[in-house]
């Protein structure tokens, strides 16, 4: 079993994962959604959210756009990480399933200038 986690705002993946309204969790098999499970953003503080997220059993982790401590933190917990996605977060998983979801490697330097990642 695979569980991926999206960064999401009202369902749609969000530019900017710490500051996203919820997480979606789906749990595959198969390339399969077997579950999905939504857990509101418990807050955003340096270093928690991958650990929060890793903690779940989170092994992909899908935003438009992440900082570099957040990518370095789900690296040293093996879980994967894709950025530059956008769209539907269902739609999202399903691209993911089928290896036609890649990460653009967008990763957001500057928090002054989150409205600019994944540009």
């Amino acid at each position: 079993m695979l569980r991926i986690a999206v960064a999401t705002d009202n369902g749609m993946v969000t530019g900017h994962f710490g500051h996203c309204q919820e997480f979606m969790l789906f749990d595959t098999q198969n390339e399969t959604i077997q579950n999905t499970e939504t857990i509101a953003n418990p807050g955003h503080k340096p270093g928690f959210l991958p650990n929060f997220l890793a903690d779940r059993g989170v092994n992909t982790i899908i935003s438009g756009g992440m900082g570099g401590g957040a990518v370095d933190i789900f690296n040293s917990r093996d879980v994967e990480v894709i950025v530059g996605a956008q769209g539907d977060a269902r739609a999202a998983v399903e691209a993911y399933l089928k290896g036609e979801l890649e990460s653009t490697g967008s990763v957001c330097h500057e928090h002054q200038h989150h409205d600019h990642c994944g540009e």
